[in-house]
């Protein structure tokens, strides 16, 4: 096992070797200081000590079983793991720098805030994007594994936004390349590696959780399975059920493709095949226990053979659970609608759920609300329950998305905090014992049989003998009993007298001693009435004391009421300070509106200056452009504090006031200001409102500068990755202007910025026809001659928006016919770029190729074009399978495919 992934088990460095050799339910003696989750950085760092668990002998015990309740302290382990960037982000976030900085040696995580705050926490480990699928099973799953075959309850879980690498991490079968395998393969390599086929036995079942209602993922039929709850012991069965026994790696691996081609998926904006349902891998391990079988000594010491018979084996049964929760996703991003957008609500609620369940036992809340969803229920025994509990939260870089990024990391944060009670699961194996005594049972019923024939002779001969014996022994008794009632009769005659004697003489002898007890009791009557006397004088006192306090209250009354008219005093004053607060503020916003009258008087006296006399203008705009514009040159760097402190200075409207400047470098600058605010979503809105969008628009028509074209085409692509902002753009003719900007620019960069703002907008279900009208797909054809890979990556990814969006349509029916990529002469483009070198152009080329391949209206002209034969080589040569499988999917559903494919004799 790599380094550090000794101390990444629940609160152990013990090997499984060092839990063997204990009783029944036993449990190890604990020194646990659980380690806290460390918090930002703004705060004192917080310093956690592992728990470490000892070896207990079997003489600490006594040499017998410990209490059923007994159990080990663990914490719930927590793992982060960052994925690389995907191609889209490489291409969308190339100007931005990644959220989150790993420091894997420290085991911290930095999230940024922005370009000069940042947040740091600390992690139980901390994984690279470059680390391998093997490095992640040793240091998460492995120790959770050898638990369970040490008869430990244990869980793995996966965490995280969509699209993140959740069941690449756990689900991944390796087919490819066997490096690339996930969790679950891996844990049962080491679990078959380890049991004993004949004496051991593992078996499997495969769940999802869609919409609230668990499904068997190995059969489909049964759809609806309910949850019991044992109340005195807290565990959870699924009656119904399939279970079905492993006995080699092949067939577990065949059973996960059966169960994952049941499982529910979606293609959305965030992930071509995300999914929609919380998948549960349940490994059941049943281990038998060599040496560990108490002895039964007989009188003289030694052991005999009926003990030994009767002695019912030892075994551990462990179950692990491996969770693969559907991805938490925000629908304005993941653009969700119809029954999409209901699994987004239901995936979303569930993992609410389990957050209200971590958040209460994180803080030791008296209630935990584990029935508001049936995710909590079946993870009731990993969150503060008896399992063995690893967590590996998967996190993207991409800034965009750095919210998601927060919230998840939050969500480990308090899962550090929860504690388990680990217990080990061993019982007697009542069922093999049962079925050693049915043969051991046969062989004395046949014994017994034999005997009984033997017997049936020497049986007739006795019972005569005794009847003769019974008779003589009757007669014998009758007599003996005569003689023995007039002895007792004798006997009780006399004991009666002796009793009557005696009771004369106690009568005579109570008469003296009511006497001494009259005495003894006037007495106590005497010390009664000292003790009275005494309570009436203590409670004299006890009233002279109630006295005294009742006018001390009153005293403290007469105070609280100087302290109460004080009070009144204060806040009369404070009044007075409020309204004249309030009167300061009045002056203050009369002064602004002076100030903006001057202004506007300002401009109107240098416009009409210019008409008479130029070049000597003083004040107004020139007064404020000296000012702003170093200001606006420092911002040109690049760095965001110098603009958000400008942003504050100066205000939005002064920054895009100057959009409409004389000086040329004005302009310039001031564009870069607001090119880098729109980079900010929050800053967005406020830029729409206050009339940029416009502003941005009019300069692409206005200005012949190459600068600010390119400039001005970045914000605007920025702008339109908002939805209301892309209906805002093509309402305004930006579709024209970006065409017109394309067509007149020669700058690379240039054209993939209006290149990027167009892609944005071609991903608006609601827009397709007016980009279509406004000559948005002409423009893509147009831009394509530039030739340069980054321009072309931009066009590939906006084709692909374009036809995903037409595929969605026609398969929710509001579209028929060709597609309007087609009937603007675009697929030619398409075919020949489907084999391009680049990735980024390969990979948006084959989903447009695929989503066109949906609609049975565009089949023939595919044909024609020669899009046929990239879709097989997609389906078979494609490196990502979430493609491939589309593709395949694709071709065996269109008949016009299958019609062609069987015309040139290709068996597909």
């Amino acid at each position: 096992m790599a380094s550090g992934g000794g101390i990444y088990r629940n609160g152990t460095h013990s090997h499984r070797n060092s839990l063997k050799g204990t009783t029944t339910t036993a449990s190890a003696s604990v020194n646990s200081n659980p380690s806290k989750p460390a918090v930002k950085n703004k705060s004192s760092s917080l310093v956690g000590a592992s728990s470490a668990l000892r070896k207990s002998s079997p003489g600490s015990l006594g040499g017998g079983a410990a209490k059923d309740d007994a159990g080990v302290p663990g914490r719930v382990r927590v793992a982060v793991r960052l994925r690389p960037r995907n191609a889209e982000e490489s291409v969308a976030d190339a100007d931005f720098a990644d959220c989150v900085e790993l420091q894997p040696e420290l085991k911290r995580l930095k999230l940024r805030k922005n370009n000069w705050d940042t947040d740091t926490y600390e992690f139980d480990e901390v994984l690279t994007e470059f680390a391998s699928q093997k490095r992640v099973y040793e240091v998460v799953a492995k120790p959770v594994v050898e638990g369970v075959l040490d008869g430990y309850n244990g869980t793995i879980m996966a965490y995280g936004q969509t699209g993140t690498g959740k069941t690449y991490t756990l689900g991944r079968l390796g087919e490819e390349d066997t490096a690339n395998r996930g969790i679950m393969v891996r844990a049962m390599e080491d679990i078959l590696a380890e049991v004993t086929p004949g004496r051991d036995s593992v078996s499997v079942s495969y769940l999802q959780l869609y919409m609230e209602s668990l499904q068997d993922l190995l059969d489909p039929t049964n759809d609806n399975i309910s949850i019991v709850e044992d109340h005195k012991s807290g565990d959870v069965s699924l009656p119904g059920v399939t279970l079905v026994e492993i006995r080699d790696q092949q067939s577990f691996l065949e059973l996960l493709r059966l169960g994952e081609a049941h499982r529910h998926a979606a293609n959305t904006k965030l992930n071509t095949e995300s999914s929609r349902s919380h998948a549960l891998l349940m490994v059941h391990v049943k281990r038998s226990v060599k040496g560990r079988e108490p002895a039964h000594p007989s009188e003289n010491g030694n052991t005999t053979n009926m003990a030994k018979s009767l002695r019912p084996p030892l075994v551990r049964k462990g179950k692990l659970v491996v969770v693969d929760l559907a991805g938490s996703e925000r629908i304005g991003k993941s653009g969700s609608e119809g029954h999409t957008r209901e699994e987004a609500k239901s995936i979303n609620l569930s993992l609410s759920a389990l957050g209200k369940c971590i958040n209460a036992l994180a803080e030791n809340s008296v209630h935990v609300p584990v029935r508001d969803s049936k995710l909590t229920r079946l993870l009731r025994d990993s969150f503060g329950g008896t399992a063995r509990t690893s967590l590996v939260i998967t996190i993207g870089p991409s800034p965009r998305h750095r919210g998601e990024t927060a919230s998840t990391i939050m969500f480990g944060q308090r899962a550090m905090k929860v504690e388990n009670m680990l217990k080990l699961k061993e019982e007697f194996d009542y069922k093999s014992l049962a079925r050693r005594l049915d043969i051991q049972l046969d062989n004395l019923i046949m014994d017994r049989e034999r005997k009984e024939k033997a017997f049936e002779v020497e049986i007739g001969r006795i019972t005569t003998d005794a009847q003769n014996r019974i008779s003589e022994a009757e007669r014998n008794y009758a007599d003996a009993m005569e003689k023995e009632r007039l002895k007792y009769q004798k006997d009780y005659m006399e004991s009666i007298k002796k009793f009557e004697e005696k009771w004369m003489m106690n009568q005579q002898n109570q008469g003296s001693e009511r006497k001494e007890q009259m005495i003894h009791t006037a007495e106590e009557v005497a010390e009664l009435k000292i003790l009275l006397s005494k309570e009436t004088s203590l409670r004299k006192e006890a009233e002279e004391e109630v006295n005294n306090l009742k006018s001390q209250l009153a005293q403290m009354k007469m105070s609280e009421a100087s302290a109460n008219s004080e009070i009144l005093k204060l806040r009369k004053m404070l009044e007075g300070e409020v309204s004249q607060k309030e009167k300061l503020e009045g002056e203050i916003s009369m002064l602004q509106s002076q100030l903006l009258h001057l202004s506007f008087e300002a401009d109107e006296t240098r416009k009409r200056l210019d008409r008479r006399e130029p070049g000597k203008v003083t004040g107004g705009l020139d007064s404020l452009i000296p000012q702003v514009k170093p200001k606006l040159k420092d911002s040109g760097n690049g760095e965001k504090a110098s603009v958000a402190k400008l942003f504050e200075q100066v205000g939005l409207q002064k920054i895009l006031s100057l959009l409409e400047a004389e000086d040329a470098d004005v302009r310039i600058h001031a564009v870069k200001v607001v090119a880098n605010l729109a980079a900010e979503e929050t800053n967005q809105q406020k830029i729409v409102e206050a009339g940029g969008l416009k502003s941005l628009l009019m300069l692409l028509g206005n200005s012949e500068d190459e600068t600010i074209h390119r400039v001005a085409a970045g914000a605007i692509a920025n702008l339109a990755m908002n939805e209301m902002n892309q209906e805002l753009i093509i309402a305004q003719g930006g579709i024209s202007l970006l065409s017109m900007t394309g067509t007149n620019a020669k700058d690379p960069q240039t054209l993939r910025m209006v290149a990027g703002a167009i892609a944005n907008l071609c991903g608006n279900d609601k827009l397709q026809t007016k980009l279509r009208g406004e000559g948005g797909v002409k423009a893509f054809l147009g831009i394509v001659k530039c030739g340069h890979p980054d321009v072309l990556a931009q066009v590939a990814r906006g084709i692909a928006n374009f036809a995903k969006c037409e595929s969605r349509a026609s398969s929710q029916g509001s579209k028929t016919g060709r597609s309007l990529l087609i009937e603007d002469g675009a697929l030619p483009w398409i075919v020949q770029n489907a084999n391009s070198d680049s990735s980024p152009i390969r990979r948006h080329i084959e989903l447009a190729l695929c989503h066109l391949a949906q609609n049975e209206g565009n089949a023939k002209d595919m044909i024609r074009e020669g899009a046929l034969w990239e879709l097989v080589r997609i389906s078979q040569d494609c490196p990502r399978e979430d493609i491939r499988t589309l593709a395949h999917r694709t071709l065996t559903s269109s008949p016009t495919f299958i019609s062609e494919l069987r015309q040139l004799q290709i068996d597909y």
